[in-house]
């Protein structure tokens, strides 16, 4: 199987419903930390005593689980009570603190944009009958920005601009097949918060212009409290809304740099799998293939990795490549497609505009058959 043509011939279906989900490997195109990098880089922004509680408290855990376990700490003690060293008081103070320095090493100074631009310059063709959908467990701000810089509107559930509030009337289903916004708006969907959201005072959350000051606490992984009817906006509603994107008929749903840690989201992914089998999900991995995702693989599962591939639940090194491939698609003896900006790249070729409208162009090579 020509593993890019065929992908290339899928994209360019009007009728398919594209999803993407976008993780930490995306951002970490634009030279922004890995969530390895990002928590070593918290635990040193940090000094005497909450030090020492922040490294006990991620032990053996990675950023987002010890940001659960510090929430669920805080909210279970009351006034004058301790645990594991933490007094609500010590609790907020750290939470704030991991925060603030979430924010500070994710606004990574001049970040190369290229893969985003190019992305996004794919996303706001305007060729599909159906919006393309962008679901992504980043915080950071690249994908807004890319989009902006070239032009494109999107929408990601807020209404406003200093202060957005969230709209969920205008993510949940309604009772009109019609979609209220033109399919042209790229929809953003920020699974697990964004630098720029606000976790106010009344337990509501709203987008701010730019990212949260360090005095304020930024609304970014829900963890448990996603469940809690007061943050249920917009957490749980956009993990709704990735469940209905996914069950939708013959989706086409693009994974890159999701190492497929997060098991709520792995489960939604394989459940759509296998009750939809004419949907597909095609799978990009900078590197190795995650177990989780070998575990759980389907039919209508694609996986495109560096050395290796499955196909059609096959698991196979790749085979010798054309010598006509495009340096996105094949460099020296790997594949390129698990690098986002390759990926980018790879979209944004595979399409032009001719004038009146968005058409499908072939590639200029294709990876040959996996062995």
């Amino acid at each position: 199987m020509a593993v890019a043509a065929d992908l290339a011939a899928k994209l360019a279906t009007r009728s398919r419903h594209v999803c993407l989900l976008l993780g930490a490997g995306t951002s970490c195109a634009a030279g922004l930390p890995d969530v390895n990098v990002l928590l070593s880089r918290v635990l040193e922004s940090l000094d005497g005593a909450g030090r020492q509680l922040a490294e006990d408290l991620y032990r053996d855990r990675n950023l987002e689980e010890g940001l659960t376990r510090l929430r669920r700490i805080r909210a279970l003690l009351s006034p004058g009570e301790e645990f594991a060293g933490f007094t609500p008081e010590t609790a907020l103070d750290l939470e704030m603190k991991i925060t603030a320095s979430i924010i500070d090493n994710l606004q990574a100074p001049a970040p190369d944009l290229a893969a985003v631009t190019a992305f996004a310059s794919w996303a706001a063709g305007e060729f599909y009958l159906k919006p393309i959908e962008v679901f992504t467990v980043n915080y950071d701000l690249l994908i807004e920005t890319g989009l902006e810089l070239v032009g494109a509107s999107y929408f990601d559930g807020f209404v406003g601009s200093l202060r957005a509030h969230f709209r969920p009337d205008l993510v949940e289903p309604r009772d009109t097949a019609v979609d209220q916004l033109p399919n042209s708006f790229v929809r953003l969907w920020k699974l697990h918060g964004s630098l720029n959201w606000l976790a106010a005072e009344n337990g509501t959350v709203v987008r701010t212009g730019s990212a949260v000051a360090q005095q304020d606490m930024a609304a970014i992984y829900p963890s448990d409290e996603k469940y809690d009817q007061s943050r249920r906006v917009p957490f749980v509603v956009l993990h709704d809304r990735l469940r209905r994107a996914l069950a939708e008929p013959e989706t086409f749903t693009l994974v890159s740099g999701y190492s497929f840690g997060d098991a709520h989201l792995n489960e939604v992914l394989f459940d759509a799998a296998r009750r939809y089998p004419r949907s597909e999900i095609a799978v990009f991995c900078y590197s190795s293939i995650p177990d989780e995702l070998v575990t759980n693989i389907q039919p209508n599962i694609t996986v495109v990795a560096a050395s290796e591939a499955i196909i059609s639940g096959e698991r196979r090194d790749w085979g010798k490549p054309e010598a006509s491939m495009t340096p996105e698609v094949w460099n020296g003896s790997s594949c390129q497609l698990g690098d986002f900006t390759s990926l980018s790249r790879f979209l944004a070729k595979a399409r032009r505009i001719p004038g009146n409208g968005l058409e499908s162009v072939p590639v200029e090579g294709t990876i040959g058959d996996a062995n």
